[in-house]
């Protein structure tokens, strides 16, 4: 009847007797009376197996499959080979926590240090970490890098970076003192980096700009870094969407000093929102301000090649005040997925497929300036998302489509209010001609 709880009566009160109190009030008597709560949690009655198998099949029914889905924004689906979830699944990846003892921890090593060379790879860095939680706490963290890099607390954050990432930017630097100004936009959808050369100043950290950013727009990330060298500041790139590097210029060629972004696209599904996996790289001379860990490739005195953490700067590892972060993760299953996703694809076969959702958003464009009801609002150059600007309110438009099983992409409005008659729409490698023609034409009825 009770499979799954852990402990009988019995065993907790042996428990409470080894550490030295009769019961757990005892043992939350330092928790003061005014913290806790006087009420049982707010959760359903225990039910039985069966029970509880009908009831999460009750709930996987109201889950509703779009006909057409462009959404993205941060969050990007890409078919993934059925090897993949296959691979990361084998027995010598049971466990993807932290590989203290390397003697038997080779083969979880050896992944993610190929997963840090191929990241290094696709961003022209020297060095990358052992992943991060996602893009938006790895952007974070790397403006915690550059004031730990240079001392200084302005940083200039493009107001076309996603938004939720500027908001945990916001949250971290709450209480540091920081100094975050955000730079608009030009007409075109790129950051007006004139302006921000006119509020950069002696105290500028660093300049955080994506690319492609949040309106599907690529931006001068060389540019923005030669804007930075010249207040001795460092260039923070962000990706959220990594496919595209395997055709635009990547942030080392670009001369930045650290990137930064989200790998999800990498063979990991987007599950309902997450887990993701954040990705870190940076110029060598950065290395001991990076958070997390690094693993390195060694041999050992039989001259074989091992693996090992070579730099594990995080609390648990070193003093408190030494610490770099209290990262205590590698989100090594995602990693290790996205190491066989890459792997699989290699670097023809994802310059294939990033010129195959190119190709697609290309068309996307055409059909949208074809349209009489229907502009795009910005004309840079992009990569697989673009924005479209509707007569009306995007909103009500979305709800309408909805209705119709397609997900149009995501109204801009509740982001930038500006935009509140604008989507942004998604294509890659799965989405069809014939789908972009129906969704140009679903927006155009309800238009005209």
């Amino acid at each position: 009847m009770h499979r799954y709880i852990p402990l009988t009566e019995t065993e907790k009160q042996q428990m409470l007797r080894a550490v030295g109190v009769s019961s757990m009030e005892d043992l939350f008597a330092s928790i003061p009376a005014s913290l806790r709560l006087k009420r049982p949690l707010c959760l359903p009655e225990p039910l039985g197996e069966l029970d509880v198998e009908r009831r999460m099949t009750e709930l996987e029914r109201q889950n509703v499959e779009p006909r057409l889905c462009f959404l993205g924004a941060g969050a990007y689906y890409h078919h993934i080979p059925a090897h993949v979830g296959q691979l990361a699944s084998r027995s010598e990846f049971l466990t993807a926590y932290t590989p203290y003892q390397p003697e038997v921890s080779q083969g979880t090593l050896q992944a993610i240090f190929e997963f840090q060379t191929m990241i290094c790879q696709l961003t022209g860095l020297d060095v990358a970490n052992a992943s991060m939680y996602d893009g938006a706490s790895a952007t974070a963290e790397a403006m915690l890098m550059a004031n730990r890099a240079n001392g200084r607390g302005t940083f200039l954050l493009a107001r076309s970076l996603h938004p939720e990432y500027r908001q945990v930017c916001r949250t971290y630097a709450a209480n540091l003192g920081f100094k975050l100004v955000e730079t608009g936009s030009t007409p075109q959808g790129t950051t007006d980096l004139d302006a921000a050369a006119a509020t950069a100043g002696p105290d500028l950290a660093a300049i955080i700009m994506q690319s492609p950013n949040f309106f599907g727009c690529l931006e001068d990330w060389s540019a923005a870094s030669a804007l930075a060298k010249k207040h001795g500041a460092l260039s923070i790139a962000v990706v959220a969407e990594p496919l595209s590097l395997a055709i635009a210029k990547s942030p080392g060629e670009c001369g930045c000093d650290i990137a930064v972004g989200e790998a999800q696209s990498f063979g990991v599904p987007i599950s309902f929102g997450g887990p993701y996996l954040g990705f870190m790289a940076a110029l060598d001379k950065h290395v001991r301000n990076m958070p997390g860990r690094l693993v390195g490739q060694t041999v050992d005195r039989n001259g074989r090649r091992g693996f090992v953490l070579t730099l594990a700067t995080r609390e648990q590892h070193i003093r408190r005040e030494k610490a770099t972060s209290n990262i205590c993760t590698n989100e090594g299953l995602c990693a290790l997925m996205a190491t066989i996703y890459l792997a699989t694809l290699g670097r023809h076969g994802l310059r294939d497929l990033a010129v195959l959702n190119l190709s697609l958003a290309s068309y996307a464009r055409k059909t949208i300036a074809a349209s009489k009801t229907l502009r795009l609002r910005f004309h840079a150059a992009g990569f697989n998302e673009l924005v479209v600007e509707l007569r009306g309110p995007a909103a009500p438009a979305h709800r309408k489509l909805l209705d119709k099983g397609i997900v149009a992409g995501l109204p801009l409005g509740g982001f930038y209010p500006e935009l509140s008659r604008c989507l942004l729409l998604y294509v890659q490698e799965t989405t069809r001609k014939e789908d972009i023609d129906e969704l140009v034409h679903e927006l155009d009825g309800l238009d005209s």
